[in-house]
């Protein structure tokens, strides 16, 4: 189990950049600070980009994962 809790679920998948980093900054816009997002994306480029994004941006890269075709980011809102 995460040592945070997600806040909200955003289902990028069938995305592909930069539309994925675009509706998590967007979501992003309507959560409190401190909360996490997981961006379900099935674009390997997301895996290099939103980090990308999110370091650029002040907020927290928390973790990613894969299961099958399913890449999971984890995003702390600064």
């Amino acid at each position: 189990m995460a040592p945070y809790t997600i806040d909200k679920t955003l289902d990028a998948r069938g995305l592909t950049c930069p539309m994925p980093s675009v509706k998590a900054a967007l979501a992003l816009e309507h959560m409190e600070i401190g909360q996490v997002i997981e961006v379900l994306t099935d674009d390997p480029v997301s895996k290099r980009d939103l980090p990308v994004w999110a370091q650029s941006t002040g907020n927290e890269l928390l973790g990613m994962k894969e299961e099958e075709k399913v890449i999971k980011i984890y995003l702390r809102k600064a």
